[in-house]
């Protein structure tokens, strides 16, 4: 890790900052929405309960907010410069995250019922839908309106790799290949774009911009290994979703996919039981790990950390920010697997 910088801020302190300068323009902007699904919204990032009454109910992360706003302290300007950015970009990972429940059936996010759970499928995705339209006006009304292209083509990169992951529930013959890629699509675009749209807003040269960008991309492939790893052996308490959730489904995540193409004894009895309905999710999980699954999804971590820092060097940032960019990619990677 890089040597700490005077001044600059841990991680989680950085992703409280975020949250709390990202709050008024992301509520400013929900009021906007019809009433019929403002009040989905709202319980859906966690601001009230399913009466409207004000909750204490987790927010999330803010992870994606976060890189938009350092990326632009990157290049020397203000946080508050990128603003739009990290506003649409958490609309925009919102309006994954309400789908993604509804195609998963996740009736669990951040420790209370879903959306679709408690308010209904159709009402869920159109709130979805409404936050994808609202990220995109808020680019197009904003000072650099062209960034609304640059968000389409994350979100559609996005979609692609969705269609891909739901295709892998029926298929057998998944490769790796196949599901690295499906992560370079789904998940890595909207955090690329969160750093190359805070670049942007911060007046940045396009070689920048295209480092920063990588920086993202890098950062969230590897974020989705730790996320796969958590969906298998994370602690229920801590990811507010059941233990060996991704095991029950039988979710083609990048450790199982790895552990089935391993040629390993382990790896050939782990697919003549993923493919039954009663086996004991405790027992696909230590398969997974014998495999091998566990420990490349963690190397590959380790390996895209390194490569995502090595971009953000080569756009030769200021200290603070580079620190702290720093300190939020060591954390999406070291969350407890």
């Amino acid at each position: 890790m890089a040597t700490p910088v005077t001044g600059s801020r841990t991680a989680p302190a950085v992703l409280a900052w975020s949250r709390d300068l990202v709050r008024p323009p992301l509520l400013h902007a929900v009021q906007g929405l019809p009433a019929t699904v403002r009040h989905i919204a709202g319980y859906h990032l966690g601001w009230w309960d399913h009466h409207g009454r004000p909750s204490r109910t987790s927010t999330g992360k803010s992870v994606r907010p976060a890189l938009a706003l350092l990326a632009a302290e990157s290049r020397g300007a203000p946080a508050e410069s990128a603003l739009p950015a990290a506003v649409a970009v958490e609309l925009a990972h919102n309006f994954s995250l309400l789908h993604d429940d509804v195609l998963d059936q996740d009736t669990t996010r951040r420790h209370r019922p879903t959306a679709w759970a408690v308010f209904g499928t159709g009402a869920a995705i159109l709130t979805g839908d409404a936050l994808l339209a609202l990220a995109t006006d808020v680019l197009a009304t904003s000072a650099y309106p062209a960034t609304a292209h640059d968000l389409s083509t994350a979100v559609l990169s996005l979609v692609e790799g969705e269609q891909s992951d739901l295709s892998f529930e029926t298929r057998d013959d998944v490769t790796l290949a196949e599901c690295v890629s499906m992560v370079e699509h789904k998940t890595a675009p909207l955090l690329a774009a969160a750093c190359a749209l805070g670049a942007t807003f911060a007046g940045a040269p396009p070689d920048a911009v295209a480092h920063l960008r990588a920086f993202g991309h890098a950062l969230g492939v590897a974020y989705q290994h730790v996320d796969d790893l958590l969906g298998i052996w994370g602690d229920p308490k801590t990811t507010g979703k059941p233990a060996h959730a991704d095991l029950v489904r039988r979710k083609k995540s990048l450790p199982v996919v790895a552990a089935l193409t391993s040629g390993t004894a382990a790896g050939e009895e782990l697919a003549t039981r993923y493919g039954t309905a009663d086996a004991d999710p405790a027992r696909l999980a230590a398969l997974v790990e014998r495999a091998g699954g566990r420990d490349w999804s963690e190397s590959e971590a380790t390996r895209l950390l390194t490569e995502a820092l090595d971009h953000l060097t080569a756009t030769d940032p200021t200290p603070r920010a580079a620190a702290e960019l720093t300190a939020l990619a060591h954390l999406i990677v070291r969350r407890d697997a």
